[in-house]
């Protein structure tokens, strides 16, 4: 299947169009609470009014990010998995599993200096994350 992907004249094209646009429901959710956290926007919002209607877009971007993600891994696996571009963002990734982790543990908790860190970090990741995907090809 891999092959199929690589050769083919449009699947990888469209795995490659769904790949973004589940990375911008996702990423671009999770930067919004990220900015509602920091108090850049939606300020008269408490977190949790903000949080409530995105988190089904969220997960909806996740699962179309990583279902493509992996797609687009089995077509060029040999050449991804040599690429420094790649490798970065993956551990990027699992830093941002790790934050998610710790940043909605706590996003609930009076701490809310925690929360701020947490959101910064997590914008910063995502940035990071993205940016790097677009290097990929040129690596």
């Amino acid at each position: 299947m891999g092959t199929q992907i690589r050769e083919s004249d449009n699947l990888f094209s469209l795995i490659e169009t769904v790949h973004v646009l589940g990375v911008a429901a996702s990423a671009g959710v999770i930067m919004i609470v990220d900015l509602a956290v920091l108090r850049l926007v939606f300020a008269r919002y408490s977190i949790s009014q903000v949080l409530a209607p995105l988190v089904r877009i969220t997960w909806i971007g996740f699962g179309l990010m990583a279902i493509s993600g992996a797609l687009l891994f089995w077509s060029e696996a040999d050449k991804l998995y040599a690429n420094v571009a790649f490798r970065v963002k993956m551990l990027l990734l699992i830093a941002l599993g790790v934050n998610q982790w710790v940043f909605h543990r706590r996003l609930t908790s009076p701490a809310l200096v925690h929360s701020k860190i947490g959101a910064g970090v997590s914008l910063g990741l995502w940035t990071g994350v993205i940016v790097l995907g677009r290097a990929i090809a040129y690596l």
